[in-house]
């Protein structure tokens, strides 16, 4: 047999077997399910880190403690975004709403104290 035979052949078993590299999927299409959802979580982090930087950078948080306590909002944020990311690897659509809100929570709470100014 000619090696053009073989492959020929090679590739028609592979598609009769259904096995074929030309249908291969995504190889993990849980975390791509929710490609969305872990995008516009990060972004919000992101953006939450932007505006806290500018307040710390701008001499305008309230106070030290403020600024504490929106730093731990932060990390805890991007804590559950790696929560997040493993829970859409998972295909696990509820633990995905859940860390969303309590991302959405912490950036919020992150944002709001940035906002408020010394006196």
């Amino acid at each position: 047999m000619t090696n053009d035979k073989a492959f020929i052949l090679g590739i028609s078993l592979s598609v009769l077997l259904g096995s074929s590299p030309l249908w291969a999927g995504s190889i993990d299409p849980g975390h791509h399910l929710h490609r969305g959802a872990i995008h516009e979580a990060e972004h919000a982090v992101d953006q939450a880190w932007e505006m806290y930087h500018r307040a710390a950078l701008g001499g305008t948080v309230a106070s030290p403690g403020l600024q504490a306590g929106i730093e731990d909002h932060l990390h805890e944020a991007r804590t559950l975004i790696t929560e997040l990311q493993d829970a859409a690897e998972r295909r696990d659509t509820e633990q995905v709403k859940r860390l969303v809100g309590q991302i959405n929570m912490h950036t919020s709470q992150a944002i709001e104290g940035s906002k408020e100014r010394k006196k």
